[in-house]
């Protein structure tokens, strides 16, 4: 099982990959793309999208979503002193999968989808690994449509809930609520904040929140 904690930490803190680059900050406006494949070496947005600087195209991984990068989950094992939540950087840990995934490889990436000038989706393969296949593998990513093109996705993230790999052995907003919700989206955003989001949820996506029902109101005793 993937235990979230350890996992952010060898993930964040190195990489025997070296990965792919981070994103560059103050980039122009993306531009819309001509040919439906683009295959170029990426920089990592997020756990979901992927940047192609020498062609300034902006693709996200079609189909999957993933936990923003200032997004806190939360692991159900209480810590020492058994009174609050380990947070768990879901946001950071996933960028960090999808980088290390990459390597130093060029990506290719069939465009299927435009639904804005700048908001292209496609599906996307690091040498032969499906880069969205995988982070729904490990579970930092999840299906945003219940009839994926792919039916491997379903099954790849089936078995991902079921062992409660990643986010899937977290608390975790589900992202779409977080983005509607979430006023302070930067990089340092705190994990109470996600925790008092979590306390009036519409909308759950993880298996532990059943779990959290049955648990103590008190962890002090």
């Amino acid at each position: 099982m993937i235990r979230p904690l350890a996992l952010a930490l060898a993930l964040i803190f190195g990489s025997r990959n070296g990965g792919a680059a981070d994103l560059p900050i103050g980039l122009a406006q993306v531009q819309t793309v001509g040919p439906n494949k683009i295959t170029d070496r990426v920089a990592v947005v997020d756990g979901r999208t992927l940047w192609f600087a020498n062609r300034r195209i902006l693709v996200k991984l079609n189909q999957i979503d993933s936990c923003d990068l200032p997004q806190w989950a939360f692991d159900p094992e209480p810590n020492d002193n058994r009174r609050f939540l380990s947070p768990v950087p879901c946001g950071a840990l996933a960028k960090a999968w999808l980088k290390r995934s990459i390597g130093s490889r060029a990506v290719t990436c069939r465009i299927v989808t435009v639904p804005g000038p700048n908001d292209l989706s496609g599906i996307c393969y690091a040498g032969d690994m499906d880069l969205a296949d995988e982070m729904l593998r490990v579970g930092l990513a999840r299906l945003t449509t219940a009839s994926p093109s792919n039916p491997r996705y379903f099954a790849t993230q089936r078995r991902a809930i079921g062992a409660r790999y990643g986010m899937w052995a977290t608390y975790a907003l589900d992202m779409t609520e977080w983005r509607q919700k979430a006023v302070d989206r930067t990089l340092g955003r705190r994990p109470f904040a996600d925790i008092n989001l979590l306390s009036e949820r519409q909308s759950e996506i993880t298996p532990p929140f059943a779990d959290a029902r049955r648990q103590p109101s008190r962890r002090d005793r």
